[in-house]
């Protein structure tokens, strides 16, 4: 596997390169003992850092606490592929059968502005997150892809994108942005902004915990409770029972870790490579000036982004799940995945086939039943949550985040009338079929990839099989 040097580099106990690249932060102090809050929230990630932010600043009174096994930004927040993107998981046609057509455009028109939103913030707060808005490009490399290319464009036509939201790209200009080796085509959106994603999660905790909020940190939530006769909702700990008036879950992949969660969203691993800093005369053959963010249409898709530091990462989902819902806390990256997605960075950019793997990483993100995200707040029990992004949380948990401060504090907006909110769906199947599925699902994506590659001009019958079992 040229290129890849089985080094402690390479087998680096699997802490993200976005943090190996900042250093670890020092880890706040732990719960001591049983606390009262007016709102508690389960997750120190993005979903929960959004949320007591939007809280704090609109209701600076408000007694609010995170509290997180590791430290704030362990998870996802801190091991994703740094796309600020408005992109949004699940069926539309599902969200527009809760609430009709245009209140899942509205969602839509959100995302755009959210993806604004989170660089306004970060602005007016001081983080700096290395945010670049470059736009997203996503292309198509077989005839079967070219296709999916263009349906989906029809489609998002119908869902509020306009021309100006997404749009064909030329082969000039394609090429001019960046050179992707068997591109035949391509798409343009301007809403997606590369982040670095450690740096947004330590920035935006750092900014919670001066505005007032308590962030106790190794501390672990085994168990979640609601309002009983005369008392509140509690989030129970080793280190003391946490009561208020709301409990808000945003434990997105380890929710399966919650007492009586086991089924409620699939811990869902997606894996990342990034190379050494790249000589100029490599990026003279990729281009890539504008740092946009990439994918491709396989079914086993990639996504990809230029650092700032001039590097290529990019991410896939490698072993997709691990029996019984379990995760990998310490994010070790086995090395057959390591070797895929090396051998699809090489195939879009064979000019950066003599660089290096200095870095490999992954991460667990939560799956729905029905692949859709959701943000829920009941009164009656004092429970909430928000999450299910499917890895497209980045820009949706900023989202999440304002929709349950206007949740909490009873208001009547126009966020909390989207689709997503209130959404419920059954729980995922009791093992061996749940590990079954997603083994099958993703074996499938495999050989529809490898069909479509070798001769394919529509969408492998191996593809419309997974998503029938999977749901989606």
């Amino acid at each position: 596997m040229k290129g890849i040097p089985l080094t402690t580099d390479f087998a680096n106990g699997g802490v993200s390169f976005w943090y190996r690249q900042i250093g670890l932060p020092d880890r706040r102090a732990a719960l001591p003992g049983a606390r009262s809050y007016d709102v508690v929230i389960v997750g120190g990630g993005y979903t929960g850092l959004w949320t007591a932010y939007y809280l704090k600043k609109a209701q600076p009174d408000l007694r609010i606490a995170i509290l997180e096994r590791e430290f704030a930004g362990f998870g996802a927040s801190g091991r994703n592929g740094g796309w600020l993107s408005a992109e949004f998981a699940g069926s539309r046609k599902r969200y527009a059968a809760a609430r009709g057509r245009e209140a899942m455009i509205s969602l839509q028109q959100a995302m755009f502005r959210s993806v604004d939103e989170v660089i306004g913030v970060t602005r007016e707060e001081g983080i700096e997150a290395d945010i670049h808005k470059g736009g997203l490009i996503h292309v198509a490399t077989n005839p079967a892809q070219r296709r999916r290319l263009h349906e989906e464009l029809s489609e998002l036509r119908t869902w509020g994108y306009g021309e100006d939201d997404l749009r064909l790209m030329s082969r000039d200009e394609q090429r001019e942005r960046v050179q992707v080796a068997g591109t035949l085509e391509a798409t343009y959106s301007p809403h997606c902004a590369r982040i670095q994603p450690a740096k947004l999660a330590v920035g935006l905790a750092s900014v919670v915990a001066s505005l007032g909020v308590d962030i106790f940190e190794n501390t672990t939530v085994t168990e979640i409770r609601p309002r009983s006769a005369g008392g509140q909702a509690s989030a129970v700990t080793s280190r003391g029972v946490v009561s208020a008036e709301y409990v808000i879950r945003a434990t997105e992949g380890f929710t399966a870790s919650l007492a009586g969660q086991h089924r409620q969203w699939l811990p869902m691993n997606s894996s990342m490579i990034v190379t050494e800093p790249l000589p100029a005369e490599v990026w003279k053959h990729i281009g890539w000036s504008g740092s946009e963010l990439l994918g491709d249409e396989a079914h086993a898709y990639i996504y990809a982004q230029r650092t700032a530091d001039d590097r290529i990462a990019i991410g896939g989902r490698g072993v997709p799940y691990r029996y019984g819902s379990r995760t990998d806390d310490r994010g070790a990256t086995q090395a057959q995945t390591v070797a895929l997605l090396w051998r699809m960075l090489v195939k879009l950019f064979p000019a950066a086939a003599d660089s290096h793997v200095q870095h490999s990483w992954c991460g667990v993100l939560g799956v729905p039943r029905d692949w859709c995200s959701t943000v829920h707040l009941d009164h009656s029990t004092g429970l909430g949550w928000a999450g299910g992004y499917v890895g497209s949380g980045v820009t949706t948990t900023n989202l999440a985040g304002r929709t349950l401060r206007d949740l909490v504090l009873r208001r009547d907006t126009e966020l909390t009338a989207l689709p997503w909110v209130g959404r419920q769906v059954r729980q995922w199947e009791p093992e061996p079929l749940r590990w079954t599925g997603v083994q099958l699902i993703y074996a499938l994506f495999r050989s529809a990839d490898r069909h479509e590659n070798d001769r394919g001009t529509t969408t492998s019958a191996y593809a419309r099989l997974a998503n029938l079992i999977s749901g989606r």
